[in-house]
């Protein structure tokens, strides 16, 4: 299956979940059984779903023909280049491509001097003054191209200047810049670009990110800490008639390296068509090169695929099959479709799953709850055929006494509920951001004191040993919340002869992995940067430190609202049966009083529970399709994904 199929089938997929979940939500609303926290919960699904991105980066030093493997992947059909691809350098900062329809097709660009105060991208991207738009018709190519090459712009600044800016100066040898006579050097105008452009594949949810070389890397740490470890896939691109390089290596090893969804391209595979030797000993040569790098890079073969991007785009473009095959672009495009998307989709599917058959398991115990309940005041009811006002009388007490003993029980619930909004309010007071922002401001105040390297990791690795006790005491609350709870519904269950079960099991175990990842990529790329540096570290550490907090914070961001996600569903279930409970006494003592004060109607009344009783079947058996649909359609991804693209 192509890449574009693949895409397609994952649409149609996520779609037919949507639908899926919007059909749950009206046959809840139906049936009465859609309360806000529920609804919330059913939009979080389709909100999830609606907001799905997949990622893909693509890593190289210049001249490696990056770009122009993007125009060839995902942009042929356009009968053209999108992002330009020529000799020479033409993507000088990150670009991300996406589209969002809310905005218009533009690109917007972030000029390099925003480095200097010390703001990361991610907290700048809420900022729109901070960037420069340019609009453009993507009907017309020309019109697109022009605004497309901005990207490659460059401006000449004194060797000073780029310092204080971030980039290292030197011999150019360890991606360095290096000054000329004047003393000035060449540095990209823009620190990062944002193209707004419709096309099938980003409309999908498809989000490329090209990124410059290792100059540009090394001076963006966001690009590093967070940017490149959040894309589904990376591909590093190779040069056929150069290998890798020394500096190849150095990205390789520093902001790549090997791992899950990792794929190294040799491109340029058409400088070794010299039309003069057989295909047999150019194909040999190719492996020959795909041994070397995967050997030198730590990798098996199957993980270097040779193309040849230009041939591959002039073979779409031009729909040539023979020179399509011959550049290889196949091969690669195969890896990705089969690799990237169901591992995708696998990730969707289970989140959606678990809210979809938690959420689907709370309403099947509520209406079991309910029908228990009408089935034994049918059959209290029946009991009275027959009986004299006495006996029903005697009734009524009864209820009514049982009503008083439930009330009294329900204080002992509130109490407890009370203790649990204590120990929620103790969770975000350790989960909240204002502890972190204290520990901020005093990391930064250390690290402006600092006059050498390890004084300055050692004040960050203390930012990052007071976020690790506020996750580890959030966990030690998460742990007393769960028992509490566990040990309320185990005893409401009982008394009242409900089931409740307990919702998906919630730990931090994951956003503490997230920061420990985060630290160990700090340290690693926090030296890297120094030794590039020769003065003026200033500018360069406030900005690695901003953006070492920015992602901390987006850590605990997460942490925070799945916090309180995982809280109301906590307690949703244990509420909305309680209230089930309160119903059905009021119904049963309304029952028996109206019987007892009328001395008739008995008979109605066992008829209407009668009817209330088969309702609540025909419900549940449509509530079991609802369930089976959602598990036929969130089973395993490539089954999924190949039945949608059948």
């Amino acid at each position: 299956m192509t890449l574009a199929r693949q895409f397609e089938a994952y649409r149609a997929w996520r779609d037919d979940v949507r639908r899926l979940a919007e059909h749950l939500q009206a046959w809840l609303e139906d049936g009465d059984l859609l309360d806000s926290e529920t609804e919330q919960r059913l939009r979080r699904v389709r909100d999830r779903l609606d907001e799905d991105k997949l990622v893909v980066a693509f890593v190289a030093e210049f001249s490696r023909g990056k770009s122009e493997l993007i125009n060839a992947l995902f942009f042929a059909d356009r009968g053209g280049r999108v992002l330009p691809s020529s000799a020479g350098r033409t993507t000088m900062c990150p670009t991300e491509i996406s589209w969002d329809k809310g905005v218009p097709p533009r690109i917007a660009l972030l000029p390099i001097e925003t480095r200097a105060e010390g703001a990361s991208i991610a907290d700048l991207r809420g900022v729109p003054e901070a960037w420069q738009a340019f609009a453009f018709d993507p009907e017309m190519p020309e019109d697109v191209a022009e605004s497309l090459r901005r990207v490659g712009e460059v401006k000449q600044v004194p060797a000073a200047a780029a310092q204080a800016l971030g980039f290292a100066i030197g011999n150019g040898a360890d991606g360095s810049l290096v000054a000329d006579r004047q003393g000035q050097v060449e540095i990209p105008r823009w620190r990062h670009a944002m193209i707004n452009f419709p096309h099938p594949l980003l409309e999908q949810g498809l989000v490329v990110l090209d990124t410059p070389g290792l100059n540009a890397i090394g001076a963006e740490p966001e690009l590093t800490l967070s940017l490149l470890p959040s894309a589904h896939a990376v591909l590093f691109i190779l040069a056929a008639d150069t290998g890798v390089t020394q500096t190849d290596l150095a990205v390789w090893r520093d902001h790549v390296g090997s791992g899950a969804g990792r794929l190294v391209v040799l491109n340029k595979i058409d400088g070794l068509w010299d039309g003069i030797r057989p295909s047999e000993d150019i194909d040999a040569e190719i492996e020959r090169q795909v041994d070397s790098c995967a050997n030198i890079l730590g990798l098996a073969p199957t993980s270097v695929f040779p193309v040849s991007a230009q041939k591959g785009l002039v073979a779409k473009i031009g729909r040539d099959p023979i020179l399509l095959e011959k550049s290889r672009l196949p091969q690669l495009e195969g890896a990705l479709a089969e690799g990237l998307l169901p591992a995708k989709q696998d990730i969707v599917a289970r989140g959606t799953a678990a809210e979809a058959r938690q959420l689907a398991g709370e309403v099947d115990q509520l209406l079991a709850t309910r029908r228990a309940a009408l089935a034994a005041q049918l059959d209290e009811l029946i009991a009275l055929r027959g009986k004299n006002a006495a006996m029903v009388a005697q009734m009524v007490v009864k209820a009514k006494m049982e009503k008083e003993t439930y009330e009294k029980g329900l204080r002992e619930y509130y109490a407890v509920r009370s203790v649990y909004s204590r120990l929620s309010e103790t969770l975000f007071s350790h989960l909240g951001l204002e502890a972190l922002r204290t520990h901020a401001r005093r990391t930064r105040e250390n690290m402006r004191q600092a006059r050498f390297t390890p004084q300055l990791l050692s004040a960050m690795g203390e930012l990052f040993a007071a976020a690790g006790e506020c996750l580890d005491s959030s966990e030690s609350d998460i742990a007393e919340i769960s028992t509490m709870m566990k040990v309320m519904r185990e005893k409401f269950g009982k008394a009242y002869g409900v089931a409740i079960e307990p919702p998906v099991a919630y730990t931090l175990a994951t956003r503490r992995r997230q920061l420990n990842h985060l630290e160990v990529a700090s340290r690693r790329q926090y030296s890297n940067v120094m030794k590039l540096l020769t003065s003026d570290k200033k500018t360069i550490t406030q900005q690695f430190f901003e953006t070492v907090v920015s992602q901390i914070r987006r850590i605990f961001d997460h942490a925070n609202r799945d916090a309180e996600h995982w809280l109301r569903a906590l307690m949703a279930p244990l509420e909305n049966q309680v209230r089930e409970v309160q119903r059905q006494m009021r119904h049963r003592l309304e029952n028996v009083r109206r019987i007892h004060e009328a001395a008739e109607g008995l008979e109605d009344r066992i008829a209407e529970l009668s009817q209330d009783i088969a309702l609540l079947d025909t419900r549940l058996r449509e509530l079991a399709e609802l369930e089976a649909a959602l598990d036929a359609t969130l089973r395993p991804p490539q089954s999924a994904l190949m039945r949608a693209a059948a």
